[in-house]
């Protein structure tokens, strides 16, 4: 079964990243304009095959290759909080905070009812720090006029 990449990184995520582009299941995005650094995210696997708990992050350059990740797990941002505690899974119990693409019959991709805000909140600090906004130029200041000096002598004219 597939993880529905497309879907869950454009309905759950909601990533202000652009240009992105979906390839299997990671998106690659070059969040800054002539920059030769680009982000991957994809999901973070378990020891379990096809189990994921959160989402892997990588900075990548092209000559020099990868140069940070970060994991962020989908119980440290309340990701499964709501469909979790309608199935009554805490911490420790298997199947807490993790989807699995095992069940190829499920109508519903295996992320359904995810909240992505606490990642994306996550995803966008991320970026910020490896792709910061470029400084907006400011006109240069023009100079204050001065007044010009009043002396005694003109005073009394």
């Amino acid at each position: 079964m597939a993880l529905y990449a497309q879907q869950f990184f454009d309905d759950v995520i909601e990533l202000p990243l652009h240009p992105y582009v979906i390839v299997g299941d990671a998106l690659y995005a070059s969040p800054q304009p002539n920059s030769p650094l680009r982000l991957r995210i994809d999901f973070a696997p378990t020891i379990r095959h096809s189990e994921y708990d959160g989402l892997r992050l990588r900075v990548v350059h092209p000559e020099q290759g990868v140069l940070d990740i970060a994991i962020l797990r989908f119980a440290d941002h309340g990701t499964f909080a709501r469909r979790d505690t309608a199935r009554d899974l805490v911490p420790g119990r298997d199947g807490y905070a993790v989807i699995r693409d095992w069940h190829a019959q499920s109508s519903q991709p295996p992320w359904h009812g995810a909240d992505g805000t606490g990642l994306r909140t996550a995803i966008e600090q991320y970026a910020h720090f490896w792709f910061p906004p470029p400084a907006v130029s400011r006109p240069a200041a023009r100079p204050v006029a001065q007044p010009t000096p009043v002396t005694s002598a003109s005073r009394t004219r």
